[in-house]
């Protein structure tokens, strides 16, 4: 399992180097756009909105629009050493919760926490610790240039790290718009609702729940290739060097061609004087 990030996890005086990896993929089904008329994919190009010219890697700066049009431009050495000083301090659990205390809608994502060298004994000492007391770690780290607060559990005898939002990224429920204030519904209509979620009412076992779209958009894209109702994008035609040449001698024999609209000057009169005869 691949490697996202390293370093060391710690609660009171106990330090743990560990690794993190991605628990989570996204298995979504990546369709690319082509020109119709030739199949080939499009090019996306980083064009400058005022030079209109394509613009390259090392001459992009990052900024902060502040107002409309004005910008704080942040040099890149500046948010390195930024992002170092915090990358290299040590994740410091500063609080145990209880688990049922913290909304879904604050999680973002999992890793998966494995012990670094030297660190399975204390990997060990925290998960027990955790699994005993029934409680969970709320942690600051900094992954991806974003200090994130994150919540350590245990789940299938493996610590997992759950990113959680800040509560100013989680919008205020009472903005939506159109909620009802009150319940107007009968007893007869809460009743019938409830009897029909005790007949809904399973355990929870994920394995039987599939992404039935997934499944039905590659078995459409395999009948479609095995159908042979495939395309090939169009080979970029190369300069031809007959074409050219063809082209300078047209271009040439233009040049030689009389123009019709430049009249040419008048030729000089010349009078023979005849020698008169005795």
């Amino acid at each position: 399992m691949h490697t996202m990030w390293k370093g060391s996890i710690s609660f009171g005086l106990v330090n743990i180097p560990i690794k993190l990896h991605t628990a989570t993929e996204d298995k979504d089904i990546k369709l690319r756009t082509l020109h119709n008329k030739c199949h080939a994919p499009i090019k996306y190009e980083k064009i400058c909105s005022v030079c209109e010219e394509e613009v390259k890697p090392e001459d992009i700066v990052k900024a902060y629009e502040y107002t409309k049009g004005k910008f704080v431009v942040l040099d890149n050495d500046d948010l390195d050493k930024l992002r170092k000083e915090n990358e290299d301090k040590a994740v410091e659990i500063i609080d145990f919760v209880n688990m049922e205390e913290i909304d879904p809608i604050y999680f973002d994502r999992s890793y998966y926490m494995s012990p670094n060298e030297g660190g399975g004994k204390a990997y060990s000492l925290l998960r027990k610790a955790l699994q005993e007391s029934q409680k969970v770690g709320l942690a600051k780290i900094i992954i991806r240039s974003k200090e994130q607060m994150a919540v350590i559990r245990v789940y299938e005898n493996t610590l997992v790290m759950e990113t959680i939002h800040y509560p100013d990224e989680v919008r205020k429920a009472g903005d939506v718009p159109n909620v009802p204030a009150e319940d107007k519904v009968t007893k007869k209509e809460l009743d019938t609702a409830i009897l029909l979620i005790d007949q809904l009412t399973s355990k929870f076992e994920p394995e039987k729940y599939t992404d039935e779209y997934r499944t039905a958009l590659l078995e459409l894209i395999e009948s479609k290739r095995n159908g042979k109702e495939t395309v090939t994008a169009a080979a970029k035609e190369a300069p031809s060097n007959v074409t050219d040449l063809m082209a300078a001698l047209q271009a040439s024999i233009d040049r030689t061609k009389p123009n019709p609209n430049k009249t040419s000057a008048p030729k000089k009169k010349t009078t023979v004087k005849m020698k008169k005869q005795a």
